[in-house]
């Protein structure tokens, strides 16, 4: 409390009392409060982590639109990247500070929103048909933002939200106040998107809200919500999408844990946790998963390019991160970072702001998603004195409904028809499947980091893997086996640059003879090249778990696509040789189709959709490299016959 007195009284009194952050985490007695005085960096790099003494070292405000460090679009609005130096920390008694901080209404005018519920209804509209509705991905998270003014000093404002967040929400991971002098952020976030504590990351999704009016929710309407396919297909992508990016953190990928129930004063989510271990420094852990698909879509690249499409503004640092950075007793980097998400910004002129998303799938509703935002914002706005307050339960204490069997038991039941490769721990010494082990795998990736949970399950399966961009997939003869991997996009605009160069890549290796396997949008262009006319499906197939026969077993995979190829018959005469297709006996889609040295699937088998996807590539793969291949021959081959490559594709 020594250093929080005088903070509150420079408050109260309207004037600064310089940068400082309040926190609160899930569960903890008390609050950690921060200071020291803020610089602005450029890259995620820059962020200050000196060596020494154990401890935070920096709080950093990431915003949105540091994504253009992985090459993303985005509105750029020029949001800083902020960190607090921290060169004093103290923990406050939650009874304390609940006791100083000012317990006063806070007052504003000219509330509204910036898109209305009209204008929101009919950009999902927009995207529905136009991204989702032409395979450009599976959900994407629109954005609008509520704005108003604040009467009187906005950092007294700011803390009597806090205390009123601290009073009546709860399930928040992090509840906080971050004040630096160019800005006030208040809200209490309920969604880690990454951690980092002894080399072991753990990451956060949360997706289906459920919206409830009462101290608690209605058992009997919450356990129908739990059985709604859209909210279930919802939290499958977004697990889908995270496990992409520990599959890029974590040595081993991802393992899942969950599913949960995160309960809060307005509403409740799912959730899941997924944990693996890795080495990488934490600014590079925060690169590497910019940002959650829980607020921006998936495949995550395209998703930016949707977002800036349609959202005609910057988002702040709204969907960006705070991130601590630390060290822990042994010197190792600590990281903890929740989203931003159900979050006020307040200007020093008074000027507030809060952002808020809806998550956009096949089967949305307008109406439905255009109510989310209203829910999702709830908590924050009735702690600014901009809606009701939830109300409270007679007893006092609010009963879990998390501790409910049956609710417990509809939670168990999603994982049911998830692939185990990713719900079960994976043994570190495992043995790969033999004539696969030792072999030696190139994946192209279209733009779908996919590829990196697929380049996981191949070295699981014993082949040394690597990943490269479809702009530069380097020599090829090095390579046993060539994957031609998923990514969004219109297959049959064949003259745009990524479809030009992937079928490109997929023509040299047919007439090579390479042991070639293609996937989902690498399939489709594959079938395309073979003669298959393309179609662009009635319904996306967005998210969709589908048991089909596959050359005569059945398999339950996973499907991300809006494209299909059709064919009229089992078995086809290509100028590459005879192909055999596994595909619908009504409609005549494609799932998958194989030849002397080329195999393809329409489906994700490294999806967590793909209970099935393993067995599937083992034995695709299997028979690709049932013989000699082209690689072991040109290894065996003088020097300089070999390094065979394809050129670099200029974007």
């Amino acid at each position: 409390m020594d250093h929080l007195s005088p903070l509150l009284t420079a408050a109260a009194a309207g004037t600064d009392p310089g940068p400082f952050a309040l926190v609160r985490r899930e569960g903890a007695d008390h609050l950690d409060l921060y200071t020291g005085a803020v610089r602005v960096v450029r890259r995620l790099a820059d962020i200050p982590l000196p060596t020494g003494a154990p401890g935070p070292r920096t709080l950093a405000l990431v915003p949105y639109r540091q994504v253009v460090e992985r090459g993303f679009a985005c509105v750029d609005d020029s949001a800083p990247l902020e960190c607090l130096e921290i060169d004093r920390h103290e923990q406050v008694d939650l009874a304390a500070a609940l006791a100083a901080l000012p317990d006063a209404a806070v007052v504003t005018h000219n509330a509204g929103f910036d898109v209305t519920d009209e204008e929101y209804a009919a950009t999902v509209e927009r995207v529905l048909a136009d991204e989702i509705g032409h395979g450009e991905g599976a959900n994407f998270v629109i954005h609008r933002a509520l704005h108003a003014t604040v009467q009187g000093a906005p950092l007294r404002a700011a803390l009597a939200a806090l205390r009123s967040l601290l009073l009546r929400e709860r399930g928040a991971y992090w509840t906080f106040v971050v004040h630096t002098g160019t800005r006030t952020l208040v809200g209490a976030s309920p969604e880690r998107h990454v951690s980092v504590d002894d080399g072991l990351v753990l990451m956060n999704p949360i997706s289906g809200t459920f919206r409830h009016t009462g101290a608690a929710a209605d058992r009997a309407d919450l356990l129908r919500f739990l059985a709604d396919p859209k909210e279930t297909e919802e939290l499958y992508m977004v697990l889908d999408e995270e496990l992409k990016m520990m599959a890029s953190v974590a040595e081993r990928g991802g393992q899942v844990v969950g599913p949960y129930l995160k309960e809060m004063s307005h509403l409740a989510h799912t959730e899941y946790l997924l944990a693996g271990r890795g080495s990488k420094d934490v600014r590079d852990v925060l690169r590497e998963t910019m940002f959650a698909p829980t607020v921006t879509g998936s495949p995550m690249e395209n998703a930016c390019r949707v977002i800036a499409r349609h959202e005609s503004t910057g988002r702040g640092y709204y969907a960006g991160v705070l991130a601590l950075l630390g060290r822990d007793p042994a010197g190792q980097q600590t990281l903890d970072a929740p989203i931003l998400i159900r979050t006020a910004e307040l200007s020093p002129a008074g000027e507030l702001r809060v952002p808020v998303g809806a998550t956009l799938v096949r089967h949305s509703v307008p109406a439905a998603e255009v109510a989310e935002t209203h829910a999702k914002a709830a908590g924050v706005l009735a702690a600014l004195g901009l809606g009701p307050q939830a109300p409270q339960p007679a007893t006092g204490t609010v009963r879990r409904l998390a501790d409910d069997p049956q609710v417990q038991a509809a939670l168990a039941a999603r994982n049911a028809p998830l692939a185990r490769f990713w719900l079960d721990q994976r043994p570190e010494d495992a043995p790969g499947r033999p004539g696969l082990t030792g072999r030696r795998a190139l994946i192209v990736d279209g733009e779908d980091t996919f590829t990196g949970m697929l380049a996981h399950q191949l070295r699981a399966l014993g082949l040394a893997t690597d990943v490269r961009p479809w702009v530069a997939p380097g020599p090829l003869d090095e390579y046993d086996v060539v994957i031609v991997g998923p990514g969004p996009g219109d297959p049959s605009a064949v003259t745009e640059p990524k479809m030009a160069a992937l079928r490109g890549l997929l023509a040299g290796l047919l007439a090579a003879g390479q042991p070639t396997l293609a996937v989902c949008l690498g399939h489709q262009l594959l079938c395309g090249l073979l003669g298959l006319p393309l179609y662009r499906r009635d319904a996306p197939y967005q998210g969709l778990q589908r048991e089909v026969s596959i050359f005569g077993t059945p398999r339950r995979v996973g499907f991300y696509s809006t494209y299909t190829a059709r064919a009229h018959a089992d078995h086809l005469h290509t100028r590459y040789g005879p192909v055999e297709v596994a595909r619908d006996d009504a409609s005549g889609a494609v799932h998958a189709l194989r030849g002397a040295s080329v195999a393809g699937v329409q489906f994700h088998p490294e999806s967590v959709l793909s209970p099935d996807g393993v067995d599937v590539l083992a034995d695709l793969l299997g028979d690709l490299l049932s013989a000699p291949s082209s690689a072991e021959v040109s290894r065996q081959a003088p020097v300089s016959a070999r390094h065979r490559s394809a050129p670099p594709v200029g974007r």
